[in-house]
């Protein structure tokens, strides 16, 4: 399995409520962003990382160079406007196989994760596994319409009432995704949720894989329910 990380965002809210490390470096519990995520590909068959990170994060482009792995280590320096950008800008060292791809902030309950990554490598009918929960904390949430066999309908910005999954930022694909990746960009398609409604439009079979929980850091106060829950587990 290859993963991949958009880490290329420039996490101005946190920056704006006194946070003046880059996202990527945030810690919790001690253990920044990045590696935390780093870690768990590792411990979850990893035969590559890829991270896309902005041209100002010079903090994180050293901090990376400096991480020892035994899988390879593509590092992406380069700013782009939006994450699904970011994830086109990757997307040349996901082209092998299936991937994993998730936002940097992504925080979830690892015994999940693995059980994500197990369930989409062993899958041999869809295209794509996307990770979704029932708890909102989200700004702006996408929500995700599925039918009876747990296969993905729609993606929705406002609810009509009867979704009750959104998605959880962590995405299982297979190559075949990466052509349609190439056509939002060609076609001027914008922003990752327009992608995966895509996905839906070209007749690729995605499945749900229900978390019990996923946060995301978005604002100081995040950084202490993220550290609480990692704490309970």
């Amino acid at each position: 399995m290859n993963y991949a990380i958009i880490a290329a965002g420039e996490g101005s809210r946190l920056v704006k409520e006194g946070i003046d490390q880059p996202k990527p470096l945030v810690s919790l519990n001690g253990k920044p962003l990045i590696d935390r995520l780093v870690d768990i590909f590792l411990e979850n068959d990893a035969e590559s990382v890829s991270i896309i990170v902005n041209e100002e994060m010079i903090q994180v482009q050293e901090h990376l160079k400096r991480k020892k792995m035994n899988v390879p280590l593509n590092l992406v320096v380069k700013s782009t406007p939006s994450s699904m950008h970011s994830f086109y800008e990757i997307s040349r060292f996901l082209k092998q196989g299936k991937f994993c791809l998730t936002t940097v902030d992504t925080i979830f309950k690892e015994e999940e994760f693995s059980g994500f990554i197990q369930s989409f490598i062993a899958d041999k009918t869809y295209d794509g596994m996307m990770a979704v929960t029932e708890f909102v904390d989200d700004e702006k949430p996408l929500y995700v319409a599925v039918d009876d066999k747990m296969e993905i309908t729609g993606f929705l910005d406002t609810p009509d009432g009867s979704e009750k999954y959104i998605s959880g930022g962590i995405y299982c694909l297979s190559g075949n995704a990466l052509p349609v990746l190439n056509y939002c960009l060609e076609y001027g398609i914008e922003r990752m949720r327009n992608y995966q409604r895509e996905l839906i439009h070209k007749g690729l079979k995605l499945r749900v894989y229900p978390f019990g929980k996923i946060l995301d850091v978005d604002h100081a106060g995040d950084i202490i329910k993220a550290e609480q829950f990692l704490l309970s587990l």
